[in-house]
């Protein structure tokens, strides 16, 4: 099978050694993803809601990179600072994918990479048109 990566340019991908997405035949495997711009800007500082909605859409824009979309997810992962928060981030998370109803993983972690992200997010794909 032929292998496709896809990058969004991020500094930390050349320096870590990894790509935004993998695509392997019709699966589509997103990297943990956090509230970051194209200017590496945090997003939503302080803002657990805001910041899974921005990582869902960055997301979505690398599956269509990929020939996808968040209609063919089956699974994603949070990973999140404080567990107590629980309900903004999956009010996010419900407002992309109530109808899809992918499974879903959301672990507290002690720390991200920064202090001021608040969730990370992978995501798997499965294309089926």
């Amino acid at each position: 099978m032929t292998r496709f990566n896809y990058s969004s340019g991020a500094p930390w991908e050349n320096i870590v050694g990894y790509s935004r997405a993998v695509k392997v035949g019709n699966t589509i495997e997103v990297t943990g993803t956090v509230a970051i711009n194209e200017s590496n800007e945090v997003v939503g500082k302080g803002d657990p809601y805001t910041q899974t909605k921005f990582i869902i859409e960055k997301i979505g824009r690398v599956l269509e990179s990929a020939g996808s979309g968040l209609k063919d997810v089956v699974r994603t992962r949070l990973f999140v600072t404080d567990i107590s928060k629980w309900e903004e981030y999956g009010r996010a998370h419900g407002e992309f994918f109530s109808r899809i109803r992918p499974c879903t993983t959301m672990v507290e972690v002690s720390a991200l990479i920064s202090p001021e992200y608040l969730i990370e997010i992978e995501a798997t794909a499965i294309v089926t048109s």
